[in-house]
């Protein structure tokens, strides 16, 4: 399961890793406050199953698009409206049916936000968990200047 892990992209791997720990958190938090605690945990963590695979999608269209050239643009804007076009039906699905708390859904959906700022944190924990270390930047060398020689003319 760790070379599964290693195999992973990295970036990826820590975006989820602190979508996870933030779900986590705002779970216990959350437990404190909810009047059905039951609903909160389903509509909180399918807001998270929703922001993994928000993260999964992005990378895709990510690795896709870096191919494509000039067209790289179009795919990422509609692939992002894809992505929003999605949460929001399912956001008036629940709020239609009025199964789970649209905005505990939202809130889960957010978790991809905040584990955006605390990817620092997690990219840390992950070097430690692999027992790997980041290069240490170097300065770059300086570019010889080639002269040509005047022309003649």
């Amino acid at each position: 399961m760790i070379n599964r892990l290693r195999e992973m992209n990295r970036a990826l791997l820590e975006l989820d890793l602190g979508i996870l720990f933030c779900g986590a958190v705002c779970q216990l938090v959350g437990m404190w406050f909810a009047g059905h605690k039951g609903m909160y945990g389903a509509a909180l963590w399918l807001g998270i199953l929703l922001a993994l695979l928000g993260t999964w999608h992005m990378y895709r269209t990510l690795d896709r698009a870096l191919d494509l050239g000039d067209g790289a643009a179009k795919v990422m804007v509609t692939a992002g409206l894809l992505r929003y076009g999605v949460l929001c039906i399912i956001l008036g699905i629940i709020m239609l049916t009025d199964v789970l708390n649209p905005l505990i859904v939202f809130l889960g959906y957010m978790m991809m936000k905040v584990a955006a700022y605390i990817q620092p944190f997690t990219h840390k924990l992950c070097n430690m968990f692999f027992h790997e270390t980041d290069p240490v930047p170097e300065p770059m060398p300086d570019e010889e200047t080639v002269t040509e020689p005047a022309s003649l003319e």
